[in-house]
């Protein structure tokens, strides 16, 4: 089935603009839902009210160019007033811009720093925060609600390729990067960067929280998939399957799966418990065999995400598709076009998916199936039991089975 088209971003367009830098490598939704990011290319983000931009589908159909809807901030305006009006804005980060992630603060959730009276930025509750990763290994930290940079964090000597927020609240942000390695940074302690976690061998292309904040993925090249105890900041396991480069990965809403993208053509989703492929999504039929799992470069995988009603994935490659699966069928459910496409996400509530290409975003209607009973249950046990838990269940293997996304 075709997906259904909800509309489009198109970036201004200039007679003599090139093509080169401008990728969009990268979409965001809000944790709440209020806003959307993109990459614009040439150093720009845009930001914009979700619910705006949804209003705008409807009233002009699904074409919307970017800066058509801009309204730019006067410059007096008290906070108050910003937050109850979203606005949309339009961020010169500087250099190229490879990533970026929303993240949103939850007062209760403690600094890991002792001197907390010293901190510049008291976060709270109604804080939304924009981290943007360039080329030049910079991230810098931006407020939403004015579009005013307030930090900026420099270690990294190589391109930032992905940053995530943890889901908690913290502010803990971990960056992937270029140089081989990912870095922890509290940003309730001013930025701080707290740990470096090392052992990728080549390029971290990206990275991923778990729910419940408490394990990390990051993958690379050389094939790599790790897993991280974010409480230690040491790593759990490696995950071995993938052929090549694996360049995505995305936790499902409860935790008990892990979906990655390599460019072997394939999705694997994991139980990221015990390191085991529960399925298989491939991109090219027959599958490449492992000797020339790199070779079909029109096929390599480039995004991947999870929709919140954790039944189903959606995948963006090389061969001008983005499919939609569910995790317990082998096929796509629903298909839509999309030439040099680079990434994609979910909107916050599931209904919608966005994918960058070229500067611009595309937006389709996802699959909409109102779940089981027996998978709301089932979610709902695996938010807060591992597998090893599951297991030990005395209950029929049938449910076990079931319940570890086995059958």
């Amino acid at each position: 089935a075709r997906s259904r088209t909800v509309g489009e971003l198109l970036a201004p367009t200039s007679p003599f603009d090139k093509k080169c830098g401008r990728e969009n490598w990268t979409v965001a939704f809000a944790p709440d839902g209020s806003y959307f990011a993109w990459s614009q290319g040439h150093r720009i983000v845009k930001l914009v009210p979700w619910s705006q931009c949804l209003n705008n589908f409807l009233l002009h159909g699904t074409k919307n160019v970017a800066n058509s809807i801009s309204a730019r901030l006067p410059r007096q305006n008290s906070d108050s007033s910003q937050k109850n009006k979203p606005c949309e804005h339009i961020i010169d980060c500087g250099d190229i811009v490879w990533s970026l992630a929303f993240g949103s603060s939850v007062p209760e959730k403690q600094s890991r720093c002792v001197n907390i009276e010293w901190h510049r930025f008291k976060f709270g509750q109604d804080q939304l925060l924009l981290a943007t990763g360039l080329n030049n290994g910079r991230i810098k930290i931006w407020d939403v609600y004015t579009g005013k940079l307030l930090l900026n964090l420099m270690d990294h000597t190589e391109v930032v390729r992905e940053l995530t927020f943890a889901p908690d609240g913290s502010l803990i942000l971990v960056s992937a990067s270029r140089d081989k390695t990912l870095r922890v940074w509290d940003l309730k302690d001013d930025g701080n960067m707290m740990k470096v976690l090392r052992g990728h061998q080549n390029w971290v292309y990206g990275c991923a929280f778990a729910p419940d904040s408490s394990i990390l993925c990051s993958v690379g090249a050389s094939k790599a998939v790790f897993l991280w105890d974010m409480d230690k900041y040491s790593m759990i396991r490696k995950l071995e399957g993938h052929h090549n480069d694996v360049v995505a990965c995305e936790f499902s809403p409860d935790g008990a799966l892990l979906a990655t993208a390599s460019y072997d053509t394939r999705v694997y989703v994991w139980d990221p418990h015990i390191g085991v492929i529960l399925m298989e999504f491939g991109h090219l039929f027959p599958a490449p065999t492992p000797i020339f799992a790199g070779g079909a470069n029109d096929r390599w995988v480039r995004s991947v995400s999870f929709s919140h009603d954790g039944l189903h994935i959606a995948s963006l490659a090389d061969d001008k598709m983005v499919r939609f699966w569910r995790i317990d069928e082998e096929y796509p459910v629903q298909v839509a076009p999309l030439n040099n496409g680079l990434c994609c996400t979910f909107s916050t509530d599931g209904s919608v998916l966005a994918a960058g290409q070229d500067g611009s975003v595309y937006f389709w209607a996802t699959p909409r199936q109102v779940s089981s009973l027996q998978h709301l249950c089932r979610m709902a046990i695996r938010r807060v039991m591992p597998t090893s838990q599951v297991k030990n269940l005395p209950i029929p293997s049938k449910v076990v089975e079931f319940l570890c996304y086995q059958i």
